[in-house]
């Protein structure tokens, strides 16, 4: 299986960090946020990672061509951010076309990634690891139902993690281009095709300068 790690984006929230040093490459715990992925995926057991960049892309392609797993990488670059979706559709040539896995590049988490590589989602779907609804987002995004599927129903929800794996046809002849993944996840629900699991463990939403330096602490004490 491959996985694909998403680092398009500006990282507007985490201004003004984010000026001059793209947001994957912000340091925690002694080293940059996209290695803990990079190293972790790839001892879990993944063949090869996709990155997608476009903010200060250069900056995240030199530092990992400089890294033990430059050989492991492929590089899909957006001359302006696409979006999630918008970014799995363009970098759909190097994924192929088994189900792969895709990791936010502004989160931090011990998951076992390893798990992953025995989830097949369904055909147009997705499996999503869910974890708990952090302060900033109470709310949740998805409920857990039997058989492991997900909606959006009222009950107790949790938050996407930004982990999952994803089957191809999900993405079947979407045009290029900008596109948000929410309502291709709600089609999935429409058709029984996204299921999940939860996660209680480590995660972290990089979302803020605040919240950065809070990991940044934690980390520090192991």
């Amino acid at each position: 299986m491959k996985a694909m790690i998403l680092a398009a984006g500006r990282g507007e929230r985490m201004r003004p960090l984010t000026e001059h040093t793209p947001k994957p490459l912000l340091r925690v715990g002694g080293k940059a946020l996209i290695e803990y992925h990079v190293e972790r995926l790839l001892a879990a057991g993944f063949e090869s990672l996709v990155i997608n960049v476009s903010w200060l892309s250069e900056q995240i392609v030199a530092h990992l061509a400089a890294s033990p797993w430059a050989q492991h990488i492929h590089w899909s670059r957006e001359a302006t951010p696409l979006e999630t979706a918008g970014g799995i559709v363009q970098a759909l040539p190097l994924l192929g076309d088994a189900p792969f896995a895709v990791v936010n590049g502004d989160i931090w988490t011990d998951y076992p990634f390893e798990q992953l590589l025995a989830q097949v989602p369904a055909a147009g779907g997705a499996h999503l690891v869910l974890v708990d609804n952090p302060a900033q987002h109470p709310q949740g995004d998805f409920r857990l139902r039997a058989r492991g599927l997900l909606d959006r129903g009222e009950g107790e929800r949790h938050t996407y993690s930004g982990i999952g794996v994803y089957s191809p046809a999900l993405f079947a002849d979407l045009e290029p281009g900008p596109r948000p993944m929410l309502p291709l996840l709600e089609q999935a629900i429409a058709t029984g095709a996204l299921s999940g699991e939860h996660y209680p463990g480590g995660w972290e939403d990089v979302g803020t300068p605040e919240r950065l330096a809070a990991l940044d602490a934690r980390l520090a004490i192991y």
